[in-house]
């Protein structure tokens, strides 16, 4: 199993590690439960060095992402970021990610953990531009501090206006004393924040001024369990459970970043799906009945006929409810249509919902 350059300070802080996306990463701390609040109330540091980042330079580096992305790069300005997701040639998704401008030659790609080497090749397939690749995932770190007080808690390691920034940009500067920091307005939890990206060999000494910093907000470390439940919460899609090689960004609710105002591949394929209708959609899951929908279980009618399959389920913290998402067929995907999920063989009662669940 691959380590972060923290993995030690995880272990000695007493997290409970898993296994994840081949890396030992921390689930938990002091609780899913207590960190999900700690986030949607105040703040909270999650290590996600697992992820994969990119960087693309050269006259056609935008020719390249605009080949491989769904969404229009050309729309980005310095600075500014994009989401988007990578089309494969067959309808589904080799990945979904982040685009981020560095200048009009030069961008930052980040990737899912468990796609890493899967989205370099297909990359690099398509690189017929001779635009220079590199893949700097194993010596950059990646720390999301998340929740409503995270500019206040955080502004004292810079000297850039965290409270300027907005939704979807980032800056590069000193954080921390370190130089040449990445600071990106952006987060999977949809509680506001920053994700910082710094070199391994500073990891340690911008995770611990954060901690300082963050001190009197009540900051705490926050693992990959309270990460779900907060993604969930916003509706958000997880690669490899909602979204993958054989889902169609229309079908997954990702017509928002699958724009057809330039060519990309399969554009030609998805356009079509798009004038005539997909048959199932991506729908959120809110329980009427007892039970938890989790990844796998049928969805199906009241006379017992499939309609579909979870995706992603979870006790919602901060609803005191569970919630999911799931693939229903078109007809049943209207917002407050009554389905029921299997769950060992019984038929517990659910209500189509339309996500974030929390408002």
């Amino acid at each position: 199993m691959k380590t972060t350059a923290l993995t030690d300070l995880h272990i000695a802080l007493g997290a409970k590690m898993v296994p994840f996306a081949g890396y030992n990463m921390p689930v938990q701390y002091t609780g899913i439960n207590d960190e999900h609040e700690t986030v949607r109330k105040s703040v909270g540091v999650f290590d996600v060095s697992h992820m994969g980042e990119f960087i693309l330079k050269g006259e056609k580096a935008l020719d390249l992402v605009q080949k491989i992305s769904s969404n229009d790069a050309a729309k980005l300005y310095d600075g500014k970021i994009q989401y988007a997701c990578i089309p494969n040639e067959t309808g589904g998704i080799v990945d979904d990610f982040l685009v981020y401008r560095i200048d009009a030659n030069t961008f930052f790609l980040v990737v899912n953990a468990s796609n890493i080497e899967k989205d370099w090749d297909w990359i690099s397939k398509h690189n017929i531009y001779g635009v220079e690749m590199k893949n700097i995932s194993d010596k950059t770190s990646l720390f999301a501090v998340q929740g409503p007080k995270t500019t206040e808690a955080l502004q004292s390691l810079t000297d850039i206006d965290l409270g300027e920034m907005e939704y979807y940009t980032f800056k590069k500067g000193v954080f921390a004393g370190v130089e040449n920091v990445l600071i990106s307005a952006t987060g999977y939890t949809g509680a506001g924040g920053f994700e910082i990206y710094v070199e391994n060999s500073h990891a340690k000494q911008v995770w611990n001024a954060i901690f300082e910093a963050g001190k009197s907000f009540g900051i705490k470390p926050i693992g990959l369990g309270a990460r779900d439940t907060l993604r969930l919460e916003m509706g958000f899609c997880l690669y490899g459970n909602d979204i993958d090689d054989t889902t169609s960004p229309l079908e997954a609710g990702l017509g928002w970043v699958t724009k057809f105002t330039k060519d990309f591949v399969n554009a030609d394929a998805l356009r079509k799906q798009k004038e005539e209708g997909v048959s199932r959609k991506l729908v959120g899951i809110e329980m009427i009945e007892r039970g938890i929908p989790r990844h796998g279980y049928e969805i199906v009618d009241a006379a017992d006929n499939l309609l579909g399959v979870v995706t992603s389920g979870t006790q919602s913290p901060s609803l005191q409810k569970s919630i999911g998402l799931g693939y229903v067929k078109k007809d049943f995907s209207k917002e407050g249509t009554e389905i029921f999920i299997k769950i060992r063989d019984k038929k517990i009662k659910a209500v189509v919902s339309k996500p974030p669940f929390i408002k």
